[in-house]
């Protein structure tokens, strides 16, 4: 057993925690950094349509993302569990398994996307004044789609052989170049939207490299043969199983943008997407703290379950929800206190006066119970660490297509762009209720496995 698996197993929970999410955190902050500050870029160097422009676009990049994270996810998880439980070639069969499928769905994602690009764009909510900007940002940011979705799958595998520090510069890398050719392109080079889409697929393939070399050159713990990726279907199931929940979340969220998209496009115009896109890169900045948090708590809890320590589990759980819950309180004051500046960050002083009068009352609104989200978040990956398919995938569901997508049709038709804002904190306290409900039942069944475990086994 190497010192990482040792740790995994071993190591006190805080500290083991610290050590896989905050590189984790940091890389996935960066990462969503790059997003910010191209948002920033397309506002302050092209216009608040340009923002909209993205906004459109959001959901088919969400949808070819989403593979990416419905087997990064599974694969992650499984290789997690069976490195704890000592089956190392299973774990190298997962990844191998996952690289094949990833590759295959990839590339017939993104050819179905260049085939329907503009009835996806129109469907998506795109109105006549923002059309042009998706299009021409998207018909590029494909070229680069299936090197995004295999670092994606690469991440989730590295992270769970404990390596999170490789992970985070792999993401960092990526980031980082982005935002360098953000300023270049559509400063320097005035190539607009389009100079935002080509620093992030030059940013993108950087990333795929520094796996590849990761992974090519026998630094990682997985070695991987040819062998390994031939099809093998208990591995494939497992992996589509578990990962089925975070693909659903991913493009659940596609939906709901599509649904919120048009409903806005309805009651609000233009104007009212290019807030809602704004509320979007924000949100996605401030939770993904919590998100870090699930990346370092899954490879964890994968690994304690399968080596038969409960204690373990439920305490790297406990943890995780306490530090959700402090991220998510930095959130919530940020969003009540100083709305006005963080969506300032976003506008040229011409295009303010609009953008605020929309934008501040909204995002007071779509945070304002944003403060217990975090529960709802690590209970969902809970399920997924552990390899509970059903109540991951149901979790996964819940808050966006079972309850969001109701809420935004119904609510919208009667308190109109008010509705659609109102929403989404109804949906999060409904969604971190039944959430809650769920994991005490799982937590039940964990205690009276430390009840019935002899002592010398309890860890």
């Amino acid at each position: 057993m190497n010192k990482a698996h040792q740790d995994m197993g071993e190591k006190k929970i805080p500290a083991l925690l610290l050590e896989l999410s905050l590189p984790a955190t940091v890389g996935m902050l960066v990462n969503a950094l790059y997003n910010l500050v191209d948002t920033i870029f397309v506002g302050k160097g092209v216009s608040s349509n340009a923002i909209g422009g993205l906004t459109v676009a959001m959901p088919l990049q969400m949808i070819i993302t989403a593979f990416g994270f419905l087997v990064g996810v599974g694969s992650g998880s499984l290789v997690s569990r069976s490195l704890g439980a000592g089956d190392n070639e299973r774990a190298y069969r997962a990844a191998g398994n996952a690289y094949m499928s990833v590759t295959i769905i990839a590339v017939t994602a993104v050819a179905i996307g260049f085939l329907f690009l503009d009835n996806f764009l129109i469907l998506f909510g795109a109105t006549e004044t923002l059309l042009p900007y998706a299009r021409e940002y998207l018909s590029i940011i494909l070229i680069g789609s299936v090197f995004f979705i295999l670092t994606l799958c690469s991440n989730n595998i590295i992270r769970a052989e404990g390596n999170a520090r490789m992970a985070m510069l792999i993401m960092i890398s990526g980031a980082v170049i982005n935002i360098g050719l953000d300023a270049l392109f559509i400063f320097a080079f005035r190539m607009g939207i389009a100079g935002a889409a080509w620093a992030t697929i030059i940013s993108q393939f950087c990333s795929f490299l520094i796996a590849v070399w990761y992974m090519a050159t026998g630094r990682s713990s997985i070695k991987i043969g040819l062998r390994h990726f031939k099809p093998d279907f208990s591995v494939l199931k497992e992996i589509f199983g578990v990962g089925t929940a975070a693909f659903i979340r991913q493009t659940s969220g596609s939906v709901v943008s599509i649904v919120v998209n048009n409903a806005l496009k309805i009651y609000g115009g233009t104007d009212a997407i290019n807030v809602i896109g704004i509320f979007n890169r924000l949100s996605m900045f401030m939770l993904m703290p919590v998100f870090g948090i699930v990346h370092g708590m899954q490879p964890i809890m994968g690994y304690n379950y399968g080596a038969k320590k409960p204690k373990r589990v439920m305490e790297v759980l406990k943890l995780s929800m306490i530090s959700a819950t402090v991220i998510t309180a930095i959130a919530w004051a940020m969003s009540m206190f100083i709305p006005d500046f963080l969506l300032s960050l976003f506008v040229r002083p011409e295009e303010k006066e609009v953008i605020l009068s929309i934008g501040v009352p909204a995002l007071r609104t779509l945070m304002s119970v944003v403060l217990i989200v975090g529960v709802q978040i690590v209970g969902s990956a809970m399920f997924q660490a552990l390899g509970k398919a059903i109540p991951s995938i149901v979790l996964a569901s819940m808050r966006q297509i079972i309850l969001l997508i109701p809420m935004v049709i119904i609510l919208s038709k009667i308190a109109g762009i008010t509705g659609v804002w109102i929403s989404y904190p109804v949906s999060d306290v409904i969604s971190v209720f039944i959430t809650a409900v769920l994991v005490l039942r799982e937590l039940k069944i964990i205690r009276k496995d430390i009840i019935e475990q002899p002592a010398a086994e309890l860890q």
